[in-house]
């Protein structure tokens, strides 16, 4: 497939609200849209979702920055490609540095559906023509705020509620949450704020009749999980322990979740997100698309992926006003009722706001291939 050229753009974009986690609070998104362009006026775009900090993986967007163009272009330099399936093996000798794969990986695909004319779901070999999603809540400044916002997105249609947890906001803010709405389907995001000597407190959860728990225990863990799971009702949900579909297989094999989520960046990329997603079907176990508080790109790359038959449970993918004043995206992400219809237009179905795009650049850079 012909690559002339990869474009590396570096924007900062303001969420409209602050979101808290039990790493931290974020209130500006820096990061890189990356594109792959042809010579037939063909352009593919893909999203960085490193944060500027290493909280969530050892990525941070400097790191990205780094490995893109001193590792990765060399290598798309180098090589030819005829499929953006070969990406994955090109890039396998860098090791890690999986969000920085991800988002060269991502433009290389939505050029690649463009230069065919279909979608980038068809590329990957989705089927459906309507994504459920929910919503994500980050840890707010009291449960009356949290039940505020639950109650209206709500009524919004979000087909289920994330709550952030941590030590000291959690078995007393669910169980409120749960009294205020016994029927709306809820889950809880630790990301890694507890241990094995907190048992006792997650066993509580049990009583809430949760979707899920998601990673309770360490980021690079899967033996605790399989103890924990063992030992509560509420399935466990594998986010950062799982990078690969390795790993994807070794904790199914160790029954360490029910559930799997699955983020483009932190397995990275489409071809490694999609093998998971396979291995899942096989083994009956749901899995769901994660989000990094995303730009429309990347949005447009979660949705393309949720079209895969065992993405059985509501996505992380909101609409793009619910995060930013403006998008980089025309139309924007809409949301109806709990669910997303999926574009039919070639590439990610959506078109890139060049003015919105500039805007929000702060550095760019231009590569030959």
């Amino acid at each position: 497939m012909p690559i002339t050229s990869i474009t590396l753009r570096r924007l900062n974009m303001n969420l409209k609200n602050p979101f808290t986690t039990s790493f931290g609070t974020m209130q500006d998104k820096d990061f890189f849209i990356t594109e792959a362009a042809d010579d037939r006026g063909n352009r593919g775009f893909g999203e960085s979702v490193a944060f500027t900090s290493p909280w969530y993986t050892e990525e941070t967007v400097e790191t990205n920055k780094h490995m893109i163009n001193d590792f990765l272009i060399k290598l798309l330099q180098d090589n030819e490609i005829r499929h953006p399936s070969e990406v994955r093996e090109l890039f396998k000798p860098i090791k890690r540095n999986n969000m920085a794969k991800a988002a060269v990986e991502g433009a290389i695909w939505d050029l690649y559906a463009k230069q065919h004319g279909i979608t980038l779901a068809r590329a990957l070999g989705g089927t459906k023509q309507k994504i459920e999603v929910g919503i994500s809540l980050g840890i707010q400044p009291t449960v009356n705020d949290l039940l505020e916002k639950v109650g209206h997105h709500i009524k919004q249609g979000y087909k289920r509620i994330k709550i952030k947890i941590k030590p000291g906001w959690d078995y007393d803010v669910l169980k409120e949450v749960r009294n205020q709405f016994p029927n709306t389907p809820i889950m809880a995001d630790a990301n890694s704020a507890y241990t094995l000597d907190d048992i006792d407190q997650l066993r509580k959860l049990d009583e809430l009749n949760l979707m899920m728990i998601e990673q309770p225990l360490a980021h690079d863990d899967i033996v605790d999980h399989a103890k924990l799971q063992a030992a509560i009702q509420t399935p466990v949900c594998l986010d950062e322990s799982i990078h690969s579909a390795e790993d994807a297989r070794k904790a199914i094999e160790l029954k360490s979740c029910r559930i799997i989520n699955v983020k483009i960046g932190r397995v990275g990329g489409l071809a490694e997100a999609k093998e998971i997603h396979d291995l899942c079907r096989k083994n009956r176990i749901d899995v769901w698309c994660g989000g990094m508080l995303e730009a429309g790109v990347g949005r447009a790359h979660n949705i393309a992926l949720a079209t895969l038959p065992q993405f059985t449970l509501p996505g992380d993918t909101a609409g793009s006003s619910l995060y930013w004043k403006k998008d980089i995206i025309k139309p924007e992400v809409t949301v109806n009722d709990g669910v997303i219809t999926v574009s039919n237009k070639p590439g990610i179905g959506y078109d890139i706001d060049e003015q919105a795009l500039k805007a929000f650049t702060a550095e760019k850079e231009v590569f030959d291939i």
